[in-house]
């Protein structure tokens, strides 16, 4: 695996979930690191969210992330405010990190308070796992119901020598993002600015993990958050190495996203719903999330049931801009719909392999203009009303 010079992590059990299962990790920078984020815009944005916010404002350098999974300390008022703050001073002691260089993310159920005894009793076998763990600990710790870690790593060459990436993440319900989802951590050992390196993860999150869904459904604790230190000695200053490092860090948050949808609650499909033709790119968008969220599409593909009709439906709901008979629908790369009606021929027969695949590709191009726009969706299955009916039991 390509570990980025000077991070180190951690992971522990600490009975946030079911004893004995990891569920409070740390990632570690040897040297305090450019820092960048990008976050929820639910109104009830969770303790964690608000406090790398406030800790982010001022553009402050930072040395780690403290991540926790079983409660999500959201809809936790002052007291989870000032829990979320006494974990970065336990934490601070036990990892030799100044507290006010930890960000912290929690993911879990929403309302319940930090049982701070627990983190007490933690912090040491944290801090003196620090180091000992590998990344895929700590991408097992911050899992819910997520049936896989979910870990990207790249390593590439620039004019200064060689850079690295990584990336790991949950998430497998409630997810449907507004400038962010899930919970999304970076590391990286380049030399960046600070402006320059949250202008680029904004950019790329907008273009990947900001264009997945699963239920519709947006967390109160999603984040992004990414970490460049400098511990490999390559400055990013040149245009060319900008677009580099860009592009590398676009794959690894596509590839993360593609993870999320493809482990999503009871999920069996992942859709790729593919908009051209449109007057703006956010008309587009309204096409591509109509069909992406729309429980008739998704049970459909479920179901493996070529019902394109429910994909014209959705597009006609939408409220994007488009004449009805501009609208051309393919399916796997077939002609499906066009000129206001269907194609001739076996439609059941044509795309009755292609709906049994994992990966459908749904193409619609909705006129002449320049506007486009692409998300990843899920199935809507069964196990996935299973799955969130028992919860919380």
């Amino acid at each position: 695996m390509n570990i980025p010079v000077g991070y180190t992590f951690a992971a522990t059990a600490a009975s946030f979930k079911k004893p004995g299962k990891l569920d409070l990790g740390a990632i570690v920078s040897s040297t305090p690191a450019v820092a960048a984020g990008v976050f929820t815009t639910n109104k009830f944005k969770a303790a964690p969210v608000l406090q790398c916010q406030e800790m982010l404002a001022d553009g402050r350098k930072m040395s780690g992330f403290l991540i926790n999974s079983g409660q999500a300390n959201a809809c936790t008022g002052d007291e989870g405010r000032a829990n979320c703050r006494e974990t970065l001073n336990l934490a601070a002691k036990a990892l030799n990190v100044p507290a006010d260089e930890l960000l912290p993310a929690s993911t879990g159920v929403i309302g319940a308070q930090f049982d701070m005894a627990k983190w007490e009793k933690a912090m040491p076998a944290l801090g003196e796992n620090l180091g000992v763990a590998t990344p895929e600990d700590t991408a097992h710790s911050i899992m819910t119901t997520d049936t896989v870690h979910k870990l990207c790593d790249v390593s590439f060459e620039l004019k200064g020598g060689e850079v690295r990436l990584l990336g790991m993440c949950k998430g497998a319900g409630m997810i449907s993002p507004n400038m962010a989802t899930m919970l999304s951590f970076i590391v990286c050992d380049a030399d960046i600015s600070a402006e320059a390196w949250q202008a680029m993860l904004v950019d790329c999150v907008n273009l990947s993990i900001n264009r997945v869904t699963v239920d519709g459904d947006m967390s109160t604790n999603d984040c992004v958050m990414a970490l460049a230190n400098g511990a490999s000695g390559v400055s990013i200053e040149s245009e060319e190495d900008y677009i580099l490092l860009r592009k590398h860090l676009l794959n690894v948050l596509e590839d993360l996203a593609y993870k999320i949808v493809m482990d999503a609650e009871g999920g069996t499909k992942v859709a790729f719903i593919q908009v051209s033709g449109a007057k703006t790119d956010e008309d587009a968008e309204l096409v591509a999330r109509a069909v992406g969220n729309s429980p008739l599409v998704k049970t459909a593909l479920f179901g493996s049931d070529p019902n394109w009709g429910r994909i014209i439906c959705a597009a006609g709901y939408s409220g994007a801009d488009f004449k009805a008979n501009n609208l051309v629908l393919k399916i796997g790369g077939i002609l499906v719909f066009h000129n206001g009606t269907p194609e001739p021929g076996d439609m059941d027969d044509l795309l009755g392999p292609i709906m049994s695949e994992r990966d459908i590709v749904i193409h619609i191009d909705i006129g002449g203009g320049p506007g486009s726009s692409m998300l990843l969706a899920s199935d809507l299955t069964k196990e996935y009303v299973s799955i969130n009916a028992d919860y919380r039991s």
